[in-house]
């Protein structure tokens, strides 16, 4: 089984190139029936390699395994928690081009392949990322996502908002990459490996002594790229302008599954490579991921609260999110990091559903600002029924896969930080419920005009032109999301069982269980009580949606100039080192 293990990689590669080279004379329906044959073979095979994934399987691609100390072949790793991301990415993009059936305007004459076989490469990308067990391959599936994605979030570039919001997205996710891969070479200077197995092997016995400037350096660097990717603060700012100018299953899977395979990364990456005496020590890394984890969630879920761009919006939710999965990953223990996988699988299924119905109203009404569409989405009930259970989602209502993962985390981390997960979670899903009140049933005064980066109402549809009515596939796709992400949560030994894969494969090699408790289910339902009595006060009160002066700082911060947010991600640069510069001075 374990010779299986490229093709997760190779299927969806080699189908968008066949799409590339035959696309342009084949008809637009027979590009789609391919595109999703390919993506849904490919997501059907990561599930059968996930089922046979203990114990973990590993592959030494070209079968050119290590020769005594030397290594220079591809390692490809098949545990529970990289199998799982490559199906949750397989999924999502089935998911996503079933959403899209017949969704655009008519591809450029030449070009009918184009958008399915980007994605195709966007699965593969995002499946060798999460299988990769060397670190240069890693950095390369990094850089095809983004390439990847660059292109997607441009796609529609004969507006200018797409190409800026995609140069942006270009920019910040490249110099992010070049920090990864100098963070890499300089791991390869001191050990002379790529694998990460063998990387913290050679950091262990060339450094027992404790970390020194260059495994710092090395850790700072590495670290840096991946948290680009996850959108943690200060790197986060390309994330909304992205998500407001992508197409929207572009959107569903840069929320749902890659900004996850960053935090994943980051997961992967200090277990295997610097959780060893030679590496950083465990107290450095939890000062850092809490503290950058607590300033991302709170960062979200304030900026979440005062959009009235829709996608921005749930753009700036996604951030909050990001910053809990930080903080639970930063506690480095079992139970939680069994929590954030389960937090995970569920975020996805939720914040691509509410993508999915973001998308909607844009075609439908060519808007996705909340106060333009006061009222107007009356007639999509069943849209704004799953935007309703969506943020009831967000809030970690039990029983959805969220709140189960997020119960698991509070629990694990305890004490103020508990505060932090029950505020950010109910603020994000309080300001969904507030469009969905607003804009599906026209409760409240019609808020009024203030200044704003954006609005979102002269946005153009993604169609030929405004829907007359919404197809199917714009709403089985959402309903069948929320549908997998409550799955997670009510599903019997579902919890369990991923816990202890997630445990199995960790440093620690520890075993955890995920199962509902009085206190988490309590905190589930604070989240949600809270959540729908601030979309109440903010339906009844409009001027509560209008940022007070203490907020105005980090509105102008998000300034749409690429030049300060590369400033911002060598600010977080320095941060990082600063915070785990006590366990090398300790050395």
């Amino acid at each position: 089984m374990r010779h299986l293990l490229p093709l997760p990689v190779a299927l969806p590669l080699l189908g968008a190139a066949l799409l590339v080279a035959t696309g342009r004379r084949l008809p637009r329906i027979a590009v789609e029936i391919a595109g999703f044959v390919v993506s849904g073979g490919t997501a059907a095979l990561t599930l059968v390699l996930l089922l046979d994934s203990a114990p973990t399987m590993t592959e030494w691609v070209g079968a050119w395994p290590p020769a005594g100390r030397e290594s220079v072949g591809i390692l490809v790793v098949g545990d529970g928690p990289a199998l799982g991301m490559a199906t949750l990415a397989s999924l999502l993009t089935l998911a996503a081009l079933a959403y899209s059936w017949r969704y655009f305007d008519a591809p450029p004459r030449g070009h009918t392949g184009a958008f399915t076989a980007l994605m195709l490469v966007f699965q593969g990308a995002m499946c060798g990322f999460a299988l990769a067990g060397d670190l240069f391959n890693a950095f390369v599936f990094f850089e095809l996502m983004s390439v990847v994605a660059y292109a997607l979030t441009g796609y529609r570039i004969d507006e200018a908002k797409a190409v800026q919001g995609a140069l942006t997205f270009g920019i910040v996710n490249s110099l992010g990459a070049y920090a990864l891969l100098l963070g890499i070479a300089l791991l390869y200077a001191r050990t002379g490996e790529l694998a990460m197995a063998r990387i913290g092997h050679g950091l262990d016995a060339t450094g027992p002594g404790g970390p020194d400037a260059l495994v710092l350096a090395s850790f700072v660097l590495v670290l840096t790229g991946l948290l680009v990717k996850a959108a943690a603060v200060p790197f986060h700012f390309w994330l909304p302008d992205a998500h407001a100018v992508a197409p929207t299953p572009v959107c569903m899977l840069l929320s749902g599954v890659m900004v996850e395979l960053g935090a994943y990364g980051v997961w992967r990456v200090y277990g295997t490579v610097f959780a060893g005496p030679g590496g950083i020590p465990a107290a450095d890394l939890t000062r850092a991921l809490v503290a950058l984890g607590a300033l991302t969630a709170v960062t979200g879920a304030v900026m979440c609260w005062y959009q009235r761009h829709i996608k921005r919006l749930l753009a700036y939710s996604t951030v909050a999110h990001t910053g809990l999965f930080l903080v639970g990953l930063g506690v480095l223990t079992p139970e939680a990091d069994g929590g954030v996988a389960l937090y995970l699988l569920g975020h996805a299924g939720v914040k691509a559903a509410l993508f999915a119905c973001a998308g909607a109203l844009l075609d439908r009404f060519g808007s996705v600002d909340e106060h333009s569409l006061h009222g107007r989405g009356r007639p999509l009930r069943a849209t704004g029924v799953m935007c309703a259970v969506g943020a009831l989602g967000l809030a970690g209502l039990p029983p959805f896969g969220t709140a189960l993962g997020k119960a698991v985390t509070e629990e694990a981390v305890g004490g103020p930080l508990t505060v932090v997960y029950v505020a950010a979670s109910a603020i994000t899903a309080g300001a969904v419920l507030r469009v969905t009140a607003r804009v599906f049933l026209g409760l409240g005064p019609r808020p009024r005009d203030a200044e704003y980066e954006t609005s979102g109402s002269d946005e153009e549809p993604e169609t030929t032109g405004l829907l007359s009515r919404i197809p199917d596939t714009m709403t089985t796709v959402p309903a069948v999301l929320l549908a997998a992400a409550l799955a997670v949560g009510v599903v019997p030994g579902f919890g369990t069982l991923v816990a202890r894969s997630v445990a199995r494969a960790g440093p620690g090699g520890a075993h955890a269980a995920a199962h509902w408790t009085a206190h988490g289910v309590l905190l589930g339902v604070a989240s949600a009580v809270l959540a729908v009595a601030l979309a109440g006060l903010a339906v009844m009160r409009p001027d509560w949606t209008s940022a007070p002066g203490w907020a105005a700082p980090l509105r102008r911060l998000q300034s749409g100039h690429v030049g300060d947010y590369v400033a911002w991600l060598l600010v977080g640069t320095t941060v990082l080192g600063a915070l785990a510069l006590p366990g090398v001075l300790g050395s």
